[in-house]
């Protein structure tokens, strides 16, 4: 399978904790964007995509006339078949009912509302500009468009939440019965004003909070099929299903990431070197690499680990880390069965420690202590 991203970089805020290419206050440019996004198609090998995913930033700050083009742009781009899935990424405060109406005239089949918590007194905390109110009026608007699915992102680990706020939003999201959830620990990182003012995470608070959503969500009648994300039976997301089985996909726009040809590359995260390298012609690059040896069998089990029922490791990869499993193994956090790498339960809880020994610099003597 074939995937393609295009990622919409413009926000209102943006929020405490996101270390994506995001910008406020630069919509002027989204018009420029767009056009940039076509020419940018035009720079890849011709591709017939089967998912379609739009992320962001939040692409629903586009306006109705501009999501609609950028509908256009990738028809005009990629005029095969219809997808078998179009995902489109937006925010409660920036749905209304004319967006909602466009997206479903454009063929998006599955909708993602960020939600975060339902918690009203930590919204603002977190950089949110919603109430839980106004998420549960998006999500059913998003219904009354006729969209088929609806996906919604939550986090746990947030500054100042409790099982009791927690268990509380679990509630809340699932009374609306939505076919997917995404759920998302909160991790710190550098460049994001969570850590500028110093924000830790609370390993064993998260580790609870976890815990009690996988029970809520399995109750529910959600599979868990890979480590952050549940779905009703027949609604995983196939997009994201194509990156953890290493599947080809294109990506459009600032820090967008590709992988074909064996080759893995990423575009620059700045929004006007992005343009101004497209509008010459040229592919907005910031890496681009092929990885091999015992970088890319690393990445095989980085990504198949994450499904929650495994993958089937190739024989460079039982090869090239026979000890690092070995060592996994004895600790409980990898099992294998039917020929099947996966984590244990365990292993969910501790993904980090186990992903930690696939990923370069190999330092085997270290893994191995």
């Amino acid at each position: 399978m074939t995937g393609l991203y295009a990622h919409i970089p413009f926000c209102s805020v943006k929020c405490f904790y996101c270390d994506f290419a995001a910008y406020s206050g630069q919509g002027a440019l989204a018009d420029r964007y767009l056009a940039a996004l076509e020419a940018e198609a035009a720079l890849h090998p011709a591709i017939a995509p089967e998912t379609l995913y739009v992320g962001g930033g939040t692409p629903s700050e586009l306006t109705a006339p501009q999501i609609a083009n950028l509908f256009a742009v990738i028809k005009r781009a990629y005029p095969g078949p219809a997808f078998r899935e179009s995902t489109f990424e937006g925010n409660p405060e920036s749905l209304d009912a004319e967006k909602l109406a466009v997206l479903a005239a454009c063929g998006v089949t599955r909708l993602s509302i960020g939600l975060q918590t339902a918690d009203d007194a930590l919204l603002p905390a977190i950089g949110r500009r919603h109430t839980a109110a106004e998420f549960a009026e998006a999500f059913k608007a998003a219904r009354r468009a006729g969209i088929p699915a609806i996906s919604v992102d939550l986090m746990y680990g947030l500054p100042g939440q409790t099982l009791d706020s927690l268990r509380a939003t679990l509630d809340f999201v699932l009374a609306l019965d939505p076919e997917h959830i995404s759920l998302y620990g909160l991790q710190v990182e550098d460049r994001t004003l969570f850590a500028k003012r110093g924000v830790e995470e609370d390993s064993d608070l998260g580790r609870s909070m976890f815990e009690l959503s996988l029970e809520r969500l399995a109750a529910a009648g959600l599979e868990h099929y890979e480590i952050s994300n549940f779905a009703k039976p027949g609604r995983r997301s196939l997009h994201n299903l194509n990156y953890w089985e290493r599947g080809d996909y294109v990506g459009l726009g600032a820090s967008a990431a590709s992988y074909y040809g064996g080759v893995r590359a990423s575009n620059e995260h700045r929004l006007k070197p992005y343009l101004e390298a497209i509008e010459t012609g040229r592919r907005a690059l910031s890496e681009s690499e092929e990885p091999s040896g015992r970088e890319a069998a690393g990445e095989e089990a980085l990504l198949g680990l994450r499904l929650v029922e495994g993958f089937e490791p190739s024989a460079r990869l039982r090869e090239l880390f026979r000890p690092e499993w070995a060592v996994l193994k004895s600790r409980g956090l990898v099992a294998e069965r039917n020929g099947l790498w996966k984590l244990t339960r365990e292993g969910i809880f501790l993904g980090n420690e186990a992903f930690r020994l696939f990923v370069p610099p190999f330092d085997r003597e270290e893994a191995l202590a």
